[in-house]
């Protein structure tokens, strides 16, 4: 029973691993000006005046925001622990879904006016913001996003493992999407983000398990 037991638990710790990025592979929009990869973790220091935001109530379109990513096709599950050292009104940190200029979500912690907010930009052609302010400044947390059909769910956590949701939001599927870590510092001059765990899960297609149910060989 002990065997089975560490096969079990040697078995968890390889799908983890397989489920890990390798973040030296990932490609950069907008390369900082200082960053590092080191024991699979990212830490950038942000490029000053830097930002997604696309027309709605600004009157301004910015696209300047550093942001290392990977490209994901079909239905998938995204996490990423993080944390910052927020200085100025709108520091962020956030997990990114990027089709293109005009179809993106990034989603993290934003402090605005001394408050830290989970935060929620949805971009489709016109971007829309939603917050939900935290009582205290967190230390880490972990952000996850789940692509399915035609939607996003996003969840966020303040220990890694209670998730609580906090958008659905419609995102065009069939559509190859650039995955990653992005961190922006609208009115400031920069700070230190750091990302950890980053990962993506496969999750087979929600239709095709449908026809398969309904079609069994």
């Amino acid at each position: 029973m002990k065997k089975c037991h560490l096969v079990l638990i040697s078995a968890l710790i390889i799908a983890t691993k397989a489920n890990a990025q390798k973040l030296n592979a990932m490609n950069w929009l907008n390369e900082p000006a200082q960053w590092e990869i080191k024991d699979n973790k990212l830490t950038m220091y942000t490029t000053p005046q830097s930002d997604y935001w696309n027309k709605s109530h600004y009157g301004f379109t910015v696209y300047d925001g550093p942001f290392l990513y990977t490209e994901r096709s079909g239905e998938f599950e995204v996490s990423v622990k993080m944390s910052a050292t927020y200085k100025s009104r709108f520091d962020q940190v956030c997990l990114m879904l990027r089709i293109d200029e005009n179809n993106y979500v990034k989603t993290g912690v934003e402090y605005v006016d001394g408050i830290f907010n989970i935060s929620t930009v949805h971009t489709i052609e016109k971007s829309s913001w939603s917050v939900l302010g935290l009582k205290d400044k967190p230390k880490n947390v972990w952000m996850k996003a789940v692509r399915r059909l035609d939607a996003l769910e996003i969840f966020y956590s303040t220990d890694g493992t209670n998730y609580i949701m906090t958008n659905t939001v419609y995102f065009p599927e069939f559509k190859t999407v650039q995955v990653g870590m992005m961190a922006a510092s609208p009115d400031g001059n920069g700070f230190n983000a750091v990302f950890e765990d980053f990962k993506i899960t496969h999750l087979p297609d929600k239709r095709r398990l449908e026809w398969l149910k309904n079609n069994p060989g």
